[in-house]
């Protein structure tokens, strides 16, 4: 098991996708941390929030991983590598720890980039900064919900193998159907895994991730549980199909 998440883990960070997303992941979370706290006056409160919770991390790892498992059968690497790895459950928990990894590694980058932007615009322009133990506790959940996401998007791609129709599909999911749950069904969009539980895991109020005010999000604990529970039914469903499918 080692060896084969050595090799994917290779085969991930040598990629010109990742290479790619993890660039725009930096450039886009990098410009949010510049525009609000050079253009807005955050005060001890809520520069927490505003300044450095800019991470899009999770977004783009989610993208990354779905790319990463459907792009095997669209460049029909998907045969060499089940002949390198014959145990097809194996194989998927390898790509799942990868992508957890990266996720985690990603969002630490994006992180350590934002941290020091932000604190040297606030510095300049003689605003509040957060205390350092707030900084890495929001750090560290945001990295913990990327690792997260990581494992859930490979879970995605293992059930759609068609990698356009996974990413467009994730992207409606995310952008479009997820919001108008959370603000038609609260109740049900609280148990969102591509919003609503990310949010309740970082623990930050809704209103500041752009759902609903009204949302009664779990707490952080019993949204944890949840989406392990999500990442769990993508992973053994996602593996089944990969076990009986044929490799043509």
């Amino acid at each position: 098991m080692t060896a084969l998440l050595q090799a994917e883990l290779i085969k991930l960070r040598t990629t010109r996708t990742f290479l790619a997303l993890t660039a725009a992941a930096v450039g886009t979370s990098l410009l949010i941390t510049v525009l609000v706290s050079t253009l807005s006056e955050p005060d001890a409160d809520s520069v927490l929030t505003d300044v450095f919770t800019s991470d899009t991390s999770s977004l783009f790892i989610t993208i990354l991983a779905v790319v990463g498992i459907t792009g095997e059968w669209r460049h029909h690497t998907i045969t060499s590598s089940l002949l390198a790895a014959p145990d097809r459950l194996r194989f998927l928990a390898a790509k799942t720890i990868a992508f957890a990894t990266a996720g985690v590694v990603l969002s630490l980058l994006i992180s350590i980039t934002v941290l020091v932007v932000g604190l040297a615009i606030l510095n300049v322009r003689d605003l509040p900064v957060p205390e350092a133990g707030d900084l890495l506790e929001r750090f560290a959940r945001n990295a913990f919900v990327a690792g997260l996401l990581g494992a859930f998007g490979v879970g995605i791609g293992a059930l759609v193998r068609n990698q356009v129709v996974a990413v467009v599909g994730l992207l409606v999911l995310g952008f479009a159907v997820d919001p108008a749950v959370a603000a038609l069904v609260p109740e049900v969009g609280r148990f969102s895994p591509f919003s609503a539980l990310p949010v309740a895991i970082t623990d930050i109020r809704p209103e500041d991730a752009g759902l609903p005010d009204d949302l009664d999000l779990l707490s952080p604990g019993i949204a944890l549980l949840a989406m392990l529970a999500w990442i769990g039914a993508a992973f053994a469903a996602g593996a089944a199909l990969l076990i009986r499918r044929d490799l043509d």
